[in-house]
């Protein structure tokens, strides 16, 4: 597996090893090639970070802005899932990965060679990994990596979810025209109401005398059972009425047809054969560090992803390929461990350094390709926010419709970000922060209530790397019920912080969309419905446009 890297007489030189980070033939290949070459230096595909957390030292906390700027948070969730992959990779082979690095660190200390960190800082790569990712080759990613962490059936079910929030309110909107009238909505409400009440009933009856997820399927099956016959025969239809039930009610029937789509979903993933478990039966781990292999491994991951690719693959072997040769010039003999999907790269570096890219366009935070269009959206929502108001002050509508209209914006947005945010294990300080400026968040993308309530806990709370070995251990775990290992999760800060921060947002998300699609009909109709709110604005259009052509002459 050794490779020999042509070098200047003058100069020292650089033999590169791959090897496979899940396979106890590679820790054996690492050890045996050290013990019989004793480099002067060996280095290894680790960085500062890493390095610390392999030799067991507690990691440092993780800095508040820099784990909740931007899309730091997905960037993250998207390292912590690569991560479990790899955990389970190596739970199923019985090798801890990383060993191999951890193997050349330990022999090389034992025959006192020094080691060189020769990897880019984990961060940087994650980053900048996520950036080169087109946003449907996010989808995909995240999307594929599901399929290893659960059931086909299940992910199944969380795509019709999703479908149904969204078909919820367009049938809120459109229902009327689709025969959906309000005698309809007011009975699955009624089925609604009913059935949740007996699924908490049923919770509590099950957990006398059934054990691990049982009672949490008969509380979830029997609920749904009691909703259905209940709306059927309309028993419920008078416990709830008007607004109340139409929004509900219409919510309701969405998630319905979105867990039909999710049923058909599951069952086609099953028979399609989407299972990562599979695919982990049929790897030979032998053949991991086989050349043609890994060649395969990596074309297909650039046909995937080529800008992920480029950030994970290409930008780190000219970094790796940067340090050795600033190694090799300095008259070392080096001997580097690296993946084995590094190797061929690094070593066209070393034949030919003057290829190297300048370092400095390796390092920092990498610049989103193509048109930046969720950066103009937001832009356009919140000029279209502040245009609404205005243009409809300007056609002289009452201040008091305006004041009236806003705090139901403000409460509405208030009520669900801080809501879910404290079902999620905020604290009420924390809540309250997030509720508070979600009305200003939900209007443009680039800002969330999330990151606000998230500042807010990391006052109270530090989180740090090794919070992910911790949740890949309860997620590894198949014998415990399903509610005590979430349970155990939100004892882990860095899973409990990105929840308070996600379902801040989606608390927001959901109030923007309940605004738009049953409380602005309800102000609009005191304008004349859509046309008079149009005529307005098109009015105060032509009033601003008369004031700034007065204004200018």
């Amino acid at each position: 597996m050794s490779n020999r890297a042509e070098s200047a007489p003058s100069e020292g030189n650089v033999r590169v090893v791959g090897t496979a980070h899940v396979s106890a033939d590679s820790v054996r290949e690492v050890e045996e090639t050290i013990e019989a070459e004793r480099p002067d230096v060996v280095a290894v595909e680790l960085d500062e970070g890493r390095y610390r957390q392999m030799q067991g030292e507690t990691p440092d906390d993780l800095d508040a802005g820099d784990l909740l700027r931007g899309n730091t948070v997905f960037q993250f969730i998207a390292y912590w899932m690569l991560s479990y992959v790899q955990a389970q990779m190596g739970e199923r082979f019985d090798i801890q990965p990383g060993a191999d690095m951890l193997a050349a660190v330990e022999t090389a200390e034992e025959y006192g060679l020094d080691v060189a960190l020769v990897d880019r800082d984990i961060q940087t790569t994650i980053q900048r990994f996520w950036r080169r990712m087109s946003f449907v080759e996010k989808l995909r990613m995240v999307g594929g990596l599901a399929f290893g962490v659960t059931d086909s059936r299940v992910v199944g079910l969380l795509f019709g979810l999703m479908v149904g929030i969204f078909i919820g309110p367009l049938i809120g909107l459109f229902g009327g025209s689709l025969g959906i009238t309000s005698a309809l909505l007011a009975r699955v409400t009624g089925g609604v109401v009913v059935g949740l009440g007996a699924g908490i009933a049923l919770s509590f009856v099950g957990d006398l005398f059934l054990d691990g997820d049982d009672s949490l399927l008969l509380a979830i099956g029997g609920g749904i059972t009691v909703a259905l016959v209940t709306a059927t025969l309309g028993i419920g239809s008078g416990l709830v009425g008007g607004f109340v039930a139409q929004a509900i009610g219409s919510m309701a029937l969405g998630l319905l047809v979105g867990a039909l789509v999710g049923v058909a979903a599951g069952g086609l993933f099953a028979v399609m054969g989407l299972n990562v478990d599979e695919d982990y039966e049929e790897l030979d781990m032998s053949e991991l560090t086989d050349k043609d292999v890994v060649t395969v491994m990596m074309e297909e991951f650039r046909e995937f992803s080529p800008g992920g690719a480029e950030a994970l693959i290409d930008e780190r072997d000219a970094y790796i390929a940067h340090k050795l040769v600033a190694l090799r010039a300095q008259g070392h003999d080096v001997l580097a461990v690296v993946g084995a999907g590094h190797r061929a790269g690094i070593e066209r570096y070393l034949a030919n350094p003057e290829t190297l890219p300048p370092m400095e366009s390796l390092v920092g935070e990498a610049k989103s390709r193509g048109i930046p269009w969720f950066k103009l959206i937001g832009i356009a929502m919140s000029v279209g926010f502040v245009a609404f108001f205005i243009l409809l002050a300007m056609a002289g509508v009452r201040n008091g419709f305006l004041l009236r209209l806003f705090a139901a914006w403000f409460v509405v947005n208030g009520v669900f970000a801080a809501g879910l945010a404290k079902l999620a294990g905020a604290r009420w300080s924390s809540a309250a922060v997030g509720g508070g400026v979600a009305w200003m968040t939900s209007v443009n993308p680039l800002l969330a209530p999330g990151w606000f309530t998230g500042y807010m806990e990391l006052r109270h709370t530090n989180v740090n790397v090794a919070d992910i070995a911790q949740l890949n251990k309860l997620l590894a775990d198949e014998e415990r019920p399903i509610r005590e290992i979430v349970g155990d999760m939100f004892d882990v800060p860095l899973f409990k912080l990105i929840m308070v921060v996600a379902m801040t947002n989606i608390g927001s998300l959901i109030a923007s969309i309940l605004f738009a699609t049953y409380i602005l009909p309800l102000f609009g109709a005191e304008l004349g419905g859509l046309d008079g709110v149009t005529r307005l604005m098109i009015q105060g259009a032509t009033r601003s446009f008369d004031v700034i052509v007065g204004a200018l002459t």
